[in-house]
C-alpha cells in the first residue's frame, strides 16, 4: 500500500502543484492558524490550542479543556472540524510532493529512497487521531474521558515525531540533490 502511495505521489509531483500547496500552507501558517489561535486564547484567558503542545500530559489536557470555557470549547471544536481537517491535507501533500520532487532529481527512479515521500502521511494520520481526541474531549465536557486524554498525548507525540521526520527527510533530500549537483552527476 505504501509503495502504491509513493508511486502515485511520484506521478502527480508537478512544480505548479507544489507551488500551489506551498502558497496554501503559507496562507494557513501566516494568517488562518494564527487568527484561530488568537481567538481561542482570547476566549480562554490565554490557553492555547492543544494541537500546538508537545506531548501534553493528561492533566494539562484536561485543565486546558476546562479553561477554554463553553465558548472556547465550541470555537475550538468548530476549528478542529473545519480548518484543522483541511490544513493537515495541505501540509501533508506539500511536504510529500516537495520531497518527491527532490527525490526524483536526487536519486535513481528505482531507488528504495523514493519511498521516503510517504513519511508526511504519518503526521497526517496522527494529526487526525489527535483531532478526534480533542473533539471528543471538547464535546463530552464536563465528562473527562481519560482514554481520549491519554490517546491525545500519544497521537500528539507521534504527530510531532512524524513532522520532525518529514522535515529531516526534506533536509536530507535537499542535501542529496545539492551533493549530486556539486558532484556533477
Amino acid at each position: 500500500m505504501l509503495e502504491k502511495l509513493s508511486t502515485w505521489l511520484g506521478s502527480i509531483a508537478k512544480g505548479w502543484l507544489v507551488l500551489i500547496l506551498f502558497m496554501a500552507d503559507m496562507a494557513f501558517l501566516g494568517s488562518i492558524l494564527p487568527s484561530m489561535q488568537a481567538n481561542i486564547e482570547a476566549i480562554s484567558g490565554g490557553v492555547g490550542p492543544l494541537d500546538l503542545t508537545f506531548f501534553p500530559s493528561v492533566e494539562k489536557t484536561l485543565a486546558a479543556i476546562s479553561a477554554y470555557g463553553a465558548n472556547g470549547r465550541s470555537l475550538y471544536a468548530t476549528t478542529e472540524l473545519t480548518t484543522d481537517i483541511v490544513y493537515p491535507i495541505v501540509y501533508t501533500f506539500f511536504f510529500s510532493l516537495l520531497i518527491t520532487a527532490l527525490l526524483q532529481h536526487a536519486f535513481d527512479k528505482d531507488s528504495k529512497l523514493q519511498r521516503l515521500n510517504v513519511i508526511p502521511f504519518g503526521a497526517w494520520l496522527f494529526d487526525l487521531l489527535e483531532n478526534i481526541c480533542i473533539v471528543t474531549l471538547l464535546l463530552s465536557f464536563p465528562v473527562q474521558p481519560m482514554l481520549a486524554a491519554s490517546a491525545l498525548t500519544i497521537a500528539n507525540g507521534f504527530k510531532w515525531l512524524f513532522v520532525g521526520a518529514s522535515v529531516l527527510t526534506l533536509l536530507f533530500t535537499f542535501g542529496a540533490l545539492l551533493f549530486k549537483k556539486i558532484k556533477g552527476t
